[in-house]
C-alpha cells in the first residue's frame, strides 16, 4: 500500500567489449515494521503474561510493466503464525480512473478498516474488536480473485469475485461456491482518490467520507458501514472521528477472540475519537485517541455473548505513517463468553521506509 522511492535496476553482461545493459522498468521497494511490548492481565486463574512482539515486518514491490499494466507483490511476517506469506500479488489493469481490473491476491471490496490496514490506521489495536476487517480471508484480509474498481469524481466504486479458504478446494473448501464482494464509497469534502484508504490523514486532508461493502457466499450475506470525519482547525490541531456498523452471517465473516467459533451471526460497531496537536513536542506531535466498540454473538444452542471493548491510545507521530509511537491502553469484557475479561498495557513502534 505505501509508495517508496524508485529503483532503477540493471543487469550488466561480465565482458571486456560489447557489454549488454538492460533496463527494467521504474520499481518500488518499501519494507514496513510493527513491534510492541504488550502486558495482558486476565481476570481469574490465569497468569499474566508479558511479552516483546514482533507483530509483522513486510517488504512491498511494486511496478509497471506497461503504461497500463502494474504488479504489486507484498509479504508478511506474522507473530500469530510465526510465518512468512504472501499477502499481495496483484497485475492491476489501469486503462482510466474509472475503469480499473485487479486480479490475483489482495484486498477485496470491504470495510474502509480493512482497506487501510494496521499500517495506515489511526489506532494501534487493528481488527481485534470483532468489527474492523471481519469479512473472510486468506491472509491479513486478501482474497484470492478478481474485481474492477473505479474513481467517478465523488463516488468510488468496487465489485469483484473471489475464493476464500472455505471456498477453495485447494485449502479444504467445498471448491464450489465462490465470494460476491462489493463496495461504494463517498467522499463529501476532500476526494479520497485509489482504492485504498486511510484511517487518518494527520491534517493533510479534510475528509467527510462514507462506505458500505457486502461479502455473499452460499446465502449468507455481511454487511459493513463505515464513515470517518477528519478536520483541521484554525489552531493547527486535527480532529478525528471515525465509526463502524457491521453484520456479519455464518460464512460471510465475523470472529472472536481465541479462535472461539460456532457463533451464527454478530452485529457491532465502535466510534473513534482523536485529536493531534499542533505543537511539536521533540521531533514528533501528540495524538490523544479514545475507541469503543460493542458486539453480540447469536449461537444456535446457547445464550447469546456480548463482548465491549475500550482502547486509549497516546500517540507520538513523528511522520505520519512512517514513524509513530503509540502508549496504548485496551480492555475487554464478555458477557455469557467462555473467555475471561481482559486488558492490555503495552508501547507499540511502527517504521516504514
Amino acid at each position: 500500500m505505501a509508495s517508496g522511492a524508485a529503483v532503477s535496476a540493471c543487469v550488466l553482461a561480465a565482458g571486456q567489449a560489447g557489454a549488454a545493459e538492460i533496463t527494467l522498468p521504474p520499481t518500488s521497494v518499501t519494507a514496513a515494521l510493527r513491534s510492541s511490548f504488550v502486558s495482558t492481565n486476565y481476570d481469574g486463574p490465569a497468569d499474566d503474561v508479558n511479552d516483546f512482539v514482533l507483530d509483522s515486518v513486510r517488504l512491498q514491490i511494486g511496478g509497471k510493466v506497461t503504461d497500463t499494466i502494474g504488479f504489486s507483490f507484498n509479504t508478511d511476517y506474522n507473530s500469530v503464525t510465526s510465518e512468512v506469506v504472501v499477502i499481495d500479488a496483484i497485475g492491476q489493469f489501469t486503462f482510466s480512473d474509472q475503469f480499473n481490473i485487479w486480479a490475483g491476491r489482495f484486498l477485496p471490496p470491504s470495510d474502509r478498516a480493512n482497506l487501510h490496514g494496521p499500517y495506515y490506521g489511526n489506532a494501534w489495536g487493528f481488527a481485534i474488536d470483532g468489527i474492523q476487517d471481519g469479512y473472510p480471508f486468506f491472509a491479513a484480509g486478501r482474497d484470492n480473485g478478481i474485481a474492477y474498481w473505479g474513481d467517478f469524481d465523488r463516488v468510488k466504486v468496487s465489485a469483484g469475485v473471489f475464493d476464500v479458504p472455505s471456498t477453495s478446494a485447494a485449502n479444504g473448501g467445498d471448491g464450489k461456491e465462490v465470494v460476491y464482494a462489493a463496495r461504494v464509497h463517498v467522499s463529501l469534502w476532500d476526494i479520497e482518490k485509489g482504492y485504498y484508504l486511510n484511517g487518518t490523514y494527520y491534517g493533510d486532508k479534510d475528509i467527510l467520507s462514507f462506505g458500505a461493502a457486502t461479502h455473499s457466499i452460499d446465502g449468507d450475506t455481511s454487511f459493513t458501514i463505515d464513515g470517518l470525519m477528519e478536520k483541521k482547525l484554525p489552531s493547527g490541531g486535527v480532529v478525528s472521528i471515525e465509526g463502524e456498523w457491521a453484520s456479519y452471517e455464518g460464512k460471510s465473516g465475523g470472529y472472536m477472540p481465541g479462535g472461539v467459533g460456532g457463533f451464527d451471526n454478530s452485529d457491532g460497531g465502535f466510534g473513534l475519537l482523536a485529536y493531534l496537536f499542533p505543537q511539536k513536542v521533540g521531533i514528533g506531535q501528540i495524538q490523544l485517541l479514545g475507541k469503543y466498540a460493542t458486539n453480540t454473538y447469536e449461537f444456535p444452542a446457547s445464550p447469546d455473548v456480548d463482548r465491549d471493548q475500550i482502547e486509549f491510545d497516546v500517540n507520538y507521530v513523528i511522520k505520519a505513517f512512517n514513524a509513530r509511537l503509540s502508549l496504548f491502553y485496551i480492555d475487554n469484557s464478555f458477557s455469557g463468553a467462555p473467555i475471561a475479561d481482559y486488558s492490555q498495557v503495552g508501547v507499540g513502534m511502527q517504521l516504514q521506509i
